[in-house]
């Protein structure tokens, strides 16, 4: 069996999730190669294709969009292409509000709204504004008691012909941080804790990616509850990243990730085993 852990060519932040993989899938007898998705390949040469860390997706939409049709019809892909259609823009957070579960509050600015300025701080004077389309933390700006700027930032968005979104910041997150939950074809492999990053002035590392302060995380039953909630709504999946911010009423999904997340790998040590024996048994089915 071969199979493509796919990337971007040209990273200047390299995914260290990948030569993990690379290597326990050899121990499992099945040939990784590493590739990035805008190379010219016969991706019909692969059992599967795995999206790993495509991360100028964003930048290139419309090309990846024809990219995932292409590979659909060649070989596996995974995750699927309806999965990761679905996943590309945020306004996927209201639809999982819709289906009952508890995520960040969130506002969309469609273009064309006339009276935006006058809702962008219904939540509080302290926001997070992000373009609904995006990688890693491109494009993500926090702004308090500044309404000026907010309102700049929203405008070109939307002259980008970009989907503002518009979320409270957590206070929380200063104090406990964020957690994310990964998952394996459904099955929970391990959890990692990350610093806040927007309580200061963000060091970043290149390619859009603010630098992390990532450990490992234990999760707590509330945590499992809302995973288990999420996994509940999806359809299957190779991986899913859920990472969840705290509040005095319990844990809410900021993101669900089935594109490109990093899988942190490295805060434990047995994760690169069970993502790989996970991916290597869903791709035999």
């Amino acid at each position: 069996m071969k199979v493509a852990l796919v990337t971007s060519a040209g990273l200047t932040h390299p995914d260290p999730d990948l030569p993990q993989l690379v290597a326990e899938f050899s121990v499992l007898d099945v040939d990784a190669d590493i590739v990035s998705w805008d190379a010219a390949v016969d991706w019909s040469g692969y059992t599967a294709a795995i999206i790993r860390s495509t991360w100028d997706y964003h930048r290139r939409l419309d090309e990846f969009d024809r990219w995932l049709t292409t590979v659909s019809e060649q070989t596996q892909l995974w995750n699927p292409a309806d999965v990761i259609r679905w996943n590309l823009d945020k306004r996927y957070l209201a639809d999982l509000q819709r289906r009952g579960l508890p995520v960040v509050p969130s506002q969309f600015i469609d273009a064309g709204e006339t009276n935006w300025q006058e809702q962008l701080f219904n939540f509080s004077d302290d926001i997070v504004v992000k373009p609904t389309v995006g990688a890693g933390s491109h494009g993500v700006r926090r702004f308090t008691h500044d309404d000026e700027s907010a309102i700049n930032y929203v405008s070109e968005l939307l002259k980008s012909d970009l989907t503002p979104l518009i979320q409270p910041y957590l206070n929380d997150i200063d104090t406990y941080g964020e957690v994310g939950l990964v998952t394996a074809h459904g099955v929970l492999s391990h959890a990692f804790h990350k610093a806040a990053i927007l309580d200061g002035e963000p060091e970043w590392s290149g390619d859009d990616h603010v630098v992390e302060v990532i450990s490992e995380h234990l999760p707590s039953d509330q945590e499992l509850a809302l995973c288990q909630q999420v996994l509940s709504v999806l359809p299957p999946t190779a991986y899913a990243r859920i990472d969840m911010l705290p509040t005095s009423n319990g844990p809410v999904v900021s993101e669900v990730e089935l594109i490109e997340p990093s899988l942190f790998l490295e805060v434990d040590a047995g994760a690169a085993r069970r993502i790989a024996e996970a991916f290597a048994s869903l791709v035999r089915r």
